[in-house]
């Protein structure tokens, strides 16, 4: 029995160390810069950068008209943000402000556009978010880069 719970501490030593939960922040980057990806490139003309579809003014306009802020800003502003921030994300850069940012478009979304989504889908988003928003990047990203060289700059 003892042998069994020595190698059971091992490997939660072994899981819970910095590279592991880093590796697991980098799924999590990944895997909530790929919903707001895919949903800003829906946002735009085939084979376009950032040209805005007319459908896409259309939905703000009617499907989404319970967002408090002018179709006119907030289409452009959504489709922006669901490109910058996954791009900031993946990179690791400005992590908790980016996966604040789509916390609260996310909260947006669900009291103003889906609110029957809360279980099925926005709560995943919310949970991805606010880890990134609590954690950070971890060791694999821009963020980590940046602190090391300015911490590095401090002991000089």
């Amino acid at each position: 029995m003892q042998r069994i719970v020595s190698l059971y501490d091992r490997l939660v030593s072994l899981a819970s160390g910095s590279i592991v939960e880093s590796l697991a922040l980098l799924v999590v980057r990944v895997a909530l810069a790929g919903i707001f990806w895919r949903s800003g490139r829906s946002k735009v003309e085939e084979g376009s950068w950032l040209d805005i579809s007319d459908s896409t003014y259309f939905l703000f306009e009617y499907e989404y008209s319970g967002v408090p802020i002018p179709p006119d800003i907030a289409t452009p502003m959504a489709t922006y943000a669901e490109h910058l921030f996954p791009i900031l994300l993946v990179a690791g850069l400005a992590t908790r402000f980016s996966a604040l940012s789509l916390l609260i478009m996310t909260l947006v979304i669900q009291f103003f556009v889906y609110p029957e989504a809360w279980w099925a889908t926005h709560i995943l988003w919310v949970g991805l978010a606010a880890i990134l928003v609590s954690r950070g990047a971890g060791l694999f990203s821009l963020d980590a880069l940046i602190n090391r060289a300015s911490v590095g700059k401090l002991r000089n």
